[in-house]
């Protein structure tokens, strides 16, 4: 159906509209098929439009897990996703989600009811009345939209829509006010947002990059979450300049990760750390390269920084860039393989991926990462993959006793995981030290993790929105025992829905990062043993399954059958604490 034409269902007057009705029509009208939200007493007259516009719904159990949901449906599709609630706590509900999309660029939408147009400003005590939503929304999402007229519904619709499709996508919120939703007034056709062509860098620019590219003889990639949507590009100029590759959490999996030139999600390594300080030219695309990316505060580099972003502000942001290229990444990617010399065609290494040896090579001097000598030979691109084995060994090196307890087990999970699949992540222990670097991504897969804002709850709804984005598609999530407890009761929703979803959980009793934190400050440990949750009976309480696995074996089986089941399968996996 056209959106911008009305339901024949509708028997009013030709083009006039509720205000509940314009909003669903605007939704339509910009793609939308599908929202996630729970009804109440104030958005009735939105969810009575929504069928004959052919929009479908999920309804999670709380507003929170409808906002992380929507933003693990908006990472699988790259469609903005929307979030419908209703007023005051409701909407309240959602704004941690809000704030997870802002910090990590997820392109979503909260549109919520509000107090009417002409609502005193001094408390009425009418229900789920607050002084201003917009004020509370305006400080985690990119912009908060009152409306004020039923033919306004349509410009805040299509601003919104403005903003992920020619910026930075960021999430907004749009307010109609309660006497607005069921008044109404005849309308025109509906507004769209304009179908603007991504920005390219300035030609001036990439003329400077080029020229610095050529002169490196030690470049290397840090690949952020903006990158996403360059992953070809990204791989084609690692291999032609014979570049390592590092991600971000939020850039996982953009160059494959079993890629001898990936040093996968690494950043968090001190060896890592002080060889990309030691490079004389690193290429930042899409990411802040911020103290979240590399969980202390980010190295001096030496060398120069050239830096690929959709948004103009990140030039000024963190370390000073050197060669700005401000555009969209893929882009800008292909105007820099258009113009640097060397073989058009990416080169496919002949070595072992990541095989290891012994010596970290200096930063300063290794051998094999010039231009030169690793773009123009196989000799060259061999030492390059040379030393990032060794970096990798040696990033590994560094955590082996902490992050031996995982690495089994996600391995298994690996192993019986298509290459395609969605895995979401919480964050946990097992999730930022165990999967982030250990848990090898690809392309054709998508690994969603809450950086920035480092929310709690995130995985289980997360693959409820991957699952109704990707339905043919595996998903996976991947939690701990505190962080599922959050949104543990997305467990019903997921048996609503009847998809294959396996939830592995590894079980260390609590909240085990503050619990090592307070250990390390010599504190006695407080709040955060607690105490044992039969989470797999949760499950099956909810309706769904659940078990208790003891070895890596055991898990690949369990996911195996998981991955062929309707409905959630919880999998612990107990963990020892200390």
């Amino acid at each position: 159906m056209d959106g911008s034409a009305r339901p024949a269902s509708q028997g009013a007057s030709d083009g006039l509209l509720t205000g509940g009705e314009a909003l669903v029509r605007a939704l339509r009208a910009h793609g939308v098929t599908r929202v996630f939200g729970i009804p109440g007493t104030h958005n009735l007259e939105v969810y009575r439009h929504l069928p004959a516009y052919g929009i479908g719904h999920v309804a999670p159990r709380h507003e929170q897990g409808a906002g992380y949901a929507a933003d693990g449906y908006a990472r699988v599709t790259g469609r903005p996703g929307v979030v419908l609630t209703t007023t005051g706590p409701a909407l309240l509900n959602a704004a941690a989600a809000v704030g997870e999309a802002y910090a990590d660029s997820v392109p979503l939408l909260v549109v919520s009811p509000g107090m009417p147009l002409a609502h005193p400003r001094l408390s009425t005590g009418a229900l789920h009345e607050m002084r201003s939503q917009t004020e509370a929304l305006r400080g985690v999402a990119a912009f908060s939209h009152r409306v004020s007229s039923v033919a306004e519904i349509d410009t805040a619709v299509a601003r919104a829509f403005t903003l992920f499709r020619t910026r930075r996508p960021r999430p907004a919120h749009i307010e109609v006010p309660l006497d607005l939703l069921t008044a109404a007034q005849v309308l025109g056709p509906v507004r769209r947002a304009p179908s603007t062509p991504p920005p390219a860098p300035a030609p001036e620019a990439v003329r400077r990059a080029v020229t610095a590219l050529c002169e490196a003889r030690h470049p290397a990639l840090v690949l952020g979450g903006g990158a996403a949507g360059a992953r070809a590009q990204c791989r084609a100029l690692a291999e032609r300049l014979g570049a390592p590759v590092v991600t971000t959490a939020a850039g996982k999996g953009t160059v494959a990760e079993t890629h001898p030139l990936s040093l996968g999600v690494s950043l968090h390594s001190p060896a890592v750390r002080k060889w990309l300080a030691a490079r004389d030219a690193v290429l930042a695309v899409g990411t802040e390269l911020s103290g979240s990316d590399f969980w202390t505060d980010p190295p001096a580099l030496d060398g120069t920084l050239l830096r690929v972003d959709l948004d103009p502000d990140q030039m000024y942001a963190g370390a000073a860039v050197d060669v700005p290229l401000v555009g969209d990444a893929r882009l800008a990617l292909e105007a820099l393989l258009a113009h640097l010399p060397g073989d058009r065609h990416p080169r496919t290494p002949r070595r072992a991926p990541h095989a290891r040896v012994d010596v970290v090579p200096d930063g300063r001097h290794a051998r094999g990462a010039a231009h030169s000598e690793a773009a123009g030979s196989e000799a060259g691109y061999a030492r390059v993959a040379d030393e990032v084995a060794a970096l990798r060994a040696a990033r590994d090196a560094e955590t082996a006793a902490r992050d031996a307890r995982w690495i089994p087990y996600l391995r298994a999970v690996r192993e019986v995981l298509a290459a395609d699949a969605v895995i979401t992540s919480d964050s946990a222990q097992c999730c930022y030290y165990g999967a982030l670097p250990h848990l090898p991504v690809g392309p054709e897969g998508r690994f969603l993790h809450p950086t920035g804002f480092g929310t709690l709850g995130y995985a289980l709804p997360a693959a409820l929105g991957a699952k109704v984005a990707a339905p043919h598609r595996q998903v996976l999530a991947l939690s701990g025992d505190g962080g599922l407890q959050f949104t543990v009761q997305e467990l019903a929703t997921a048996v609503q829905l009847q998809r294959p979803l396996p939830i592995v959980v590894f079980d260390n009793g609590g909240y085990g990062e503050i619990r090592d934190e307070m250990r390390a400050r010599g504190d006695v440990p407080a709040a955060v043993d607690l105490p044992p949750v039969d989470l797999p009976a949760l499950a099956r309480a909810y309706g769904g399954h659940g078990t208790r696995v003891c070895d890596p074996a055991a898990l690949a089986r369990a996911v195996t059958e998981a991955l062929d089941r309707p409905g959630p399968t919880l999998i612990t996996v107990p963990e020892e604490t200390p």
